[in-house]
């Protein structure tokens, strides 16, 4: 066999021994895909329970450690230390750095760390410092129960997990996104947590609910404990600055003042709402202006804001957590349970630790004592063995041994051959004994510490709160959200334009009839000559059938506007009346107003906004049978029914003609109005306070804690916060306003009755004092009261009381007077009273009292005194008068 052969025999045997080690590519992608997922979710996305911690997280703090000796460190140093335990760029090590930083709890930091508020960015690792937090250095370290693995290299020791003992996942909060996995776990209140803690501790249930450092309005209805599927819904928080002017102090959590500003302007320019300018003064405290453009109502350009900008935003939390090297997803109480829990066992196992070198110390101490005071040491002069000296400690200690919590070891006895001569012939029994005794008590006192674990554990977080707890109370106000109908708030960015004729409506038909402003959200709804009717949507150009007589912007349930009408049967000629609303339909579908015959038509139409009836005259033909020819119909003695009903038969002789004889009113009656302090909107579905009937012209007063009030209209898209409103009700100009107010320059409570004289509405009128530091303390619109005060002279320091008449004690006089002052002296307690028989008018003074400790409880509770004076909330109506307690 030649070389030639032999080199191909050795070729064809190597190709055959490398197809038998071949590995289908499938199964390779399929082992590495499932080893790359795993690892991103176990060491890079998902935070694990034990800590609340992603590893790098935790390898940052480890080095942070290490690094401590009390001063600030260059984040660039410390970058570079994390990088011995983190095997990854700088890069993803600072970015987790600063982004520990900017929600200052764990890092003390120093320079420019950004801003979340404004989305800027910190400043280079090099230019910035930071050290751990005390907070940090409390709760997060101790060596001694800590487990510890080694670095990727082997190199160093890392922790497994930190022993936190504190909440801190649900304090911090968490985003990553995994592959096929994702968590986001929202930050809580600090105080909350820590009392929720202490909740879980005493076996009560938890409803923890987060809090976000950029304040801002929540509503948490949908939470769902933070599992998925759960919702919130947060906002902006937005003020009325002026009639043309919105303010906006905080913004909702994810979002930027930058990112902001642009999704309202994108908003302006797509004509879902009109401003004339954003202007963003942010320093210290959020501030964005937005100037609004002529004609804008401040009320409705709010619900634009929060319907079409990132004003209002919706976060969907998923507490996702890795628990046993897998990920589980857990509701935030389970979360809460379970550190809890964790806090418990770790400050066990510290009081088990301390309880051992103490233990250790008291054994030392006593073996050195008897060593000394019984003198063994002397037993060892005459051995001359290492072993002999041992046995002679050993013996010497004999008789002590079962005095002792453990057996006396080798190690032990070599301990005591250490004591220095010096030491020996300095020993001091008393001062011993005052070191033991110290230690024994402390002994004492952890062993009781463990036997009372939960109760330890309880003041641990009661120390937490002391200590760290200030400054740190809750930012994000919680709500309860209305709904907004976009269509109802959307700026009218179009016209709406027909083509009676050829049976066109739409914003792009310029050159025909103009209906007026609309939105290009709304729909439009028709009725034509044949009696048919359709909603549709609003589009550029849309056909929608010949010979229309009447096109609008549909109000979809608007139960205030009533159609008019009278039609003639096709099949029998005869003429029908009919008086319906049009509530809810199916868009585009062509609905039948009529009996349904092809020849029916319509003769008279009339839209009616509030349910007007008129009268209207009929004109039959000259050729009608009818000996009256000419007669009057009132619509006012229809009913109103639904689109569908056939009407009732007008005449069954043919019509020449219908005119309008006389104007009608409502037949509808007033509407009813609620006021919702929960949201601060009104409605017409029952929610909340009733005001009142209302009809045209009527309208609401709101008076605010600041020692303002405003009139306003009862549209129910008004808006008032519920923070600020001390009062409001349906606007009475008869009604006489009784009011108590703190003049901060005299530092007197004044008071005063009058009755409002404005007409302007939607402005707002101060009728107290405007130096500085004065308030409002009651205001009430109930007739026949009495002020009832408490105060302290300069020559007694026991309490007085008095009591006074209010139409007595003052004249009905302007809006803007002074009003009198209660007392000279210093008054602690006023109130108002109902004019009731002398005794029974003790019976407030305890409501009241009662009433003061439940809003410290924040508690919702009313009381009733007598048949006029109830306690409520932050409000009261027109026959409800409001009580405080200074």
């Amino acid at each position: 066999m030649d070389k030639k052969e032999n080199h191909k025999l050795q070729t064809a045997s190597l190709q055959e021994d490398t197809i038998h080690d071949v590995i289908p590519l499938g199964g390779m992608y399929e082992n590495w895909f499932l080893d790359y997922a795993s690892y991103v979710i176990l060491e890079r996305a998902v935070p694990a329970i034990e800590d609340g911690l992603k590893p790098v997280q935790r390898r940052i703090l480890h080095a942070m450690k290490e690094m401590d000796d009390g001063r600030y460190n260059k984040v660039a140093n410390i970058i570079g230390q994390t990088m011995q335990y983190h095997p990854h760029g700088d890069a993803s090590i600072g970015e987790a750095i600063i982004n520990l930083g900017q929600k200052e709890l764990l890092i003390d930091a120093q320079g420019n760390w950004g801003d979340i508020r404004t989305g800027d960015g910190a400043a280079a690792p090099r230019y910035i410092e930071a050290r751990p937090s005390k907070f940090a250095l409390n709760v997060l370290y101790n060596p001694q129960t800590t487990e510890w693995q080694l670095s990727y290299d082997g190199r160093k020791k890392e922790p497994i997990a930190l022993p936190v003992k504190f909440p801190l996942l649900l304090t911090q909060g968490a985003e990553g996104i995994a592959v096929g996995l994702s968590t986001r776990i929202l930050p809580h209140n600090f105080c909350e947590l820590i009392e929720a803690s202490i909740d879980v501790l005493e076996g009560k249930k938890t409803n923890i609910l987060p809090d976000f450092l950029t304040g801002g309005l929540a509503d948490f209805s949908a939470y769902n404990e933070g599992k998925r599927g759960g919702r919130v819904r947060v906002r902006a928080k937005i003020e009325v600055f002026d009639k043309k002017t919105l303010v906006i102090r905080d913004i909702p959590y994810s979002t930027t003042t930058l990112s902001l500003i642009d999704s309202i302007i994108k908003a302006n320019d797509k004509g879902k709402l009109k401003i004339k300018k954003v202007v963003d003064n942010t320093a210290q405290a959020i501030e964005i202006l937005v100037q609004l453009a002529p004609g804008q109502s401040p009320e409705v350009t709010i619900d634009a804001l929060y319907a079409f900008t990132d004003c209002e935003v919706s976060i969907a939390p998923n507490a996702c957590v890795i628990v046993d090297e897998k990920p589980v997803f857990l509701s935030v109480n389970e979360l809460l349970q379970y550190a809890t829990k964790r806090t418990k066992e770790l400050l066990k196992r510290e009081l088990q630790v301390k309880q051992r070198e103490l233990q250790e110390k008291i054994l030392f101490a006593s073996l050195e004592k008897i060593f000394i005071e019984k003198r063994i040491y002397r037993a060892i002069e005459t051995c001359e063995t290492w072993e002999a000296v041992l046995a002679a400690i050993d013996k010497g200690l004999a008789p002590y041994k079962k005095n002792f919590y453990r057996t006396i070891t080798e190690e032990d006895i070599i301990r005591l051959t250490e004591i220095k001569i010096k030491q020996i012939s300095k020993y001091d029994t008393r001062k011993a004994e005052e070191a033991l005794q110290k230690s024994l008590e402390a002994l004492a006192e952890v062993e009781h510490h463990l036997k009372n674990l939960v109760a330890y554990a309880i003041s641990y977080f009661k120390g937490l709160l002391e200590k760290y707890g200030k400054g740190r109370e809750r930012k994000t106000a919680m709500r309860n959200f209305d709904t907004i109908v976009t269509h109802t708030v959307a700026a009218n960015n179009q016209k709406l334009y027909v083509n009676r004729k050829e049976g066109f409506v739409g914003y792009g038909m310029k050159k025909d009839e103009l209906i007026g402003a609309c939105s290009d959200l709304d729909d439009v709804i028709v009725f034509r000559k044949d009696g048919k009717c359709l909603v549709t949507k609003i589009a550029e150009k849309v056909f929608v059938g010949k010979a229309i007589m009447h096109v609008a912007v549909f109000k979809k349930n608007d139960d205030r506007i009533v159609y008019n009408m009278v039609y003639v049967d096709g099949k029998t000629g005869r003429s029908m009346v009919k008086r319906f609303q049009v509530l809810s339909v199916t868009r585009d579908k062509v609905y039948d107003l009529t009996k349904g015959h092809k020849d029916s038509r319509i003769l008279y139409f009339t839209v009616n906004p509030n349910g007007e009836a008129e009268v209207v005259t009929i004109y039959l033909t000259a050729a009608a049978k009818a000996r009256n020819k000419v007669f009057d119909f009132d619509f006012s003695t229809l009913a109103i029914k639904g689109r569908g009903a056939q009407g009732n038969t007008l005449t069954k002789y043919p019509v020449r003609k219908i005119q309008l004889k006389q104007t009608g009113k409502s037949t509808l009656g007033g509407l009813d109005i609620w006021y919702d302090n929960a949201v601060g909107k009104l409605n017409k579905e029952g929610r909340g306070t009733l005001l009142g009937n209302f009809h045209s012209g009527d309208n609401i007063i709101a008076i605010y804690k600041e020692g303002d009030y405003a009139l306003t209209t009862y549209e129910l898209t008004n808006r008032y916060d519920p923070e600020k409103i001390m009062l409001i009700e349906k606007f009475d100009p008869e009604k006489i306003i009784a009011a108590v107010y703190y003049d901060g320059k005299v530092q007197q409570f004044f008071i005063k009755r009058f009755k409002i004289e404005t007409t302007t509405l939607n402005k707002k009128f101060c009728f107290i004092s405007e130096n500085k530091g004065s308030k409002l303390t009651l205001v009430t619109t109930a007739p026949h009261l009495q002020v009832a005060i408490e105060y302290r002279t300069r020559a007694s320091k026991e309490k007085q009381n008095e009591q006074y008449d209010l139409d007595q004690l003052i004249d009905i006089k302007g809006w803007k007077a002074r009003g009198n002052r209660l007392s000279k002296y210093k008054i602690t307690k006023v109130k108002f009273l109902s004019a009731q028989k002398a005794d029974d008018r003790e019976q407030p003074v305890e409501v009241a009292m009662r009433d003061a400790t439940k809003k410290r409880n924040n508690k919702k509770e009313n009381y009733t005194t007598g048949d006029t004076v109830t306690l409520e909330g932050n409000n009261a109506s027109s026959e409800k008068t409001q009580l405080e307690l200074f």
